[in-house]
């Protein structure tokens, strides 16, 4: 009697099994890590506003001056007041140049309009957050997100007196 000899190995559907799995899981890593760039970029826009903020307050306390966030269209710049003018001029400092949002980034802001903002009527650069050299700022809400989905809302608030704070998503922070 004859015994057969064992063969071991994989069959050509296994492999092809295999490769079409690993092809998926693949496609699904690429896919994800797409999306998540973008929410990357988000909090990187956010945490750079955030902590320029933080020091365009101290700032204005260190040089006894007034700084003013100016939110535009497509970016946002800091703005010194001149006292012997009497109005807003570009900073000076390389620190506070004008910086550039991603076309994508929505930004929508809350500012108290009835808050002190040391401008006149007709002042072209009138900036919508104020951090006074008393370290006290306008009261402000910006919120940021990717278009408009607000699952990943990032905000950056203040009630005038009280510290920057920073909310991220989910942090339950939200009121």
């Amino acid at each position: 009697m004859r015994t057969r000899a064992s063969h071991s190995g994989f069959t050509l559907i296994e492999i092809l099994v295999v490769l079409v799995i690993v092809g998926l899981l693949a496609s699904l890593a690429v896919f994800n890590m797409g999306s998540s760039s973008q929410q990357r970029e988000l909090e990187n826009n956010v945490r750079e506003l955030y902590l320029l903020m933080q020091t365009a307050s101290e700032q204005a306390i260190l040089d006894n001056l007034e700084l003013g966030l100016l939110l535009e269209e497509d970016g946002y710049r800091f703005v010194a007041f001149q006292d012997d003018s009497g109005q807003w001029k570009p900073s000076g400092e390389r620190l506070f140049k004008k910086r550039m949002l991603p076309e994508w980034l929505t930004l929508t802001e809350f500012v108290e309009s009835d808050a002190p903002r040391l401008a006149t009527a007709e002042d072209i650069l009138r900036p919508n957050v104020v951090f006074f050299s008393s370290g006290e700022t306008t009261p402000f809400e910006i919120e940021f997100t990717i278009g408009r989905n607000s699952d990943l809302m990032h905000v950056i608030a203040s009630d005038g007196v009280s510290e920057l704070e920073w909310r991220r998503p989910g942090s339950g922070d939200e009121q």
